[in-house]
């Protein structure tokens, strides 16, 4: 007997709701038996993202190595994630301080990173610094900080792990950058100079290594949710209507755990490029190749009303 025709719209939702949730299930058991017994640095655990990852990670039975700039907080997150850990399961993180904007240590860093088990899997750099300022209230030592922070970091740490991924002749580097990699907007000039620098680092990369098997991964998105605003200095300027809207959507974020998800499905699909962005930031992109003077006439617009408007 045929089925009524108003039955088969919903019969196929169902069919299809369930078909994504099979793919989602399957997929996540994949991507723990992925990572299971993988040596995994994560640098600024601490962070929303950071912890999102630590505990996807964990869970998925990888050896974790934690880094961040505050021994307290490392120590809140390995008692987070072994508190109700299954040992059998699961290896208790190492513990590294790491601090970019001070690049004289990072020889220790590195040789104490490698010391936990003498090899890195995946290198996950997910430090950043965020900047809102005038370009001219924006001090050298500011705009350096913000560079060994979001480039110089992740890039020497990359370079340090690097030779023994080459040696082993397999290795994953995810940077997770910023759509302003790709996309600057004004009075972010420090922070898109080096996330721009960043993403053309690790484009660089991917093609040096490839012959060795070694993946290099960039993870593009918005701001974050849960983070903190971007630091400002000076008045904050009041954009035009148009200006307003498209600024607001390139800074409209992604939640952590959105996040870090994208970053397990990345390791474990070994994809090379992710855009996780709304409509409107990917349309910028587009103008900003196909229509450039167009997208600079709508964000100078911004400049000019703020300018008027103090």
């Amino acid at each position: 007997m045929a089925l009524p025709s108003v039955m088969v719209l919903p019969l196929l939702i169902v069919v299809a709701a369930g078909l994504y949730y099979i793919y989602n299930e399957v997929m996540r058991f994949m991507s723990k038996s992925v990572v299971r017994n993988k040596v995994m640095v994560i640098t600024d655990a601490v962070s929303g993202v950071g912890t999102e990852c630590a505990h996807l990670f964990h869970k998925g039975g990888a050896r974790l190595i934690l880094c961040g700039t505050s021994w307290d907080k490392l120590e809140s997150l390995y008692n987070y994630l072994t508190d109700d850990a299954d040992p059998r399961e699961t290896f208790a993180p190492k513990l590294v301080i790491l601090d970019f904007s001070d690049m004289d240590s990072m020889e220790d860093v590195v040789a104490e990173v490698l010391e936990c088990y003498g090899c890195v899997d995946v290198l996950i750099c997910n430090s950043s610094m965020k900047l809102k300022s005038p370009v001219q209230s924006v001090s050298l030592e500011l705009d350096r900080n913000v560079m060994d922070i979001n480039y110089f970091g992740p890039s020497t740490l990359a370079k340090g792990v690097l030779p023994t991924m080459i040696s082993r002749r397999s290795g994953h580097i995810v940077l997770i950058n910023s759509i302003q990699g790709r996309l600057a907007v004004p009075f972010r000039s420090s922070y898109a100079a080096s996330k721009h620098a960043a993403q053309a680092f690790f484009d660089c990369l991917r093609a040096e290594v490839e012959e060795y098997g070694i993946v290099v991964s960039t993870i593009s998105h918005t701001f974050i949710n849960a983070s903190d605003s971007p630091l400002a200095e000076g008045p904050a300027p009041k954009p035009n209507i148009l200006a307003a809207f498209i600024t607001s959507q390139l800074t409209h974020g992604v939640s952590p755990s959105v996040l870090a998800n994208e970053i397990m499905q990345t390791v474990n699909r070994k994809r090379k490029e992710v855009m996780l962005a709304h409509p409107i930031p990917r349309v910028a992109l587009y103008l900003r190749f196909l229509l450039p003077s167009f997208l600079f006439a709508v964000l100078s617009a911004e400049v000019k009303d703020s300018v008027l408007d103090d």
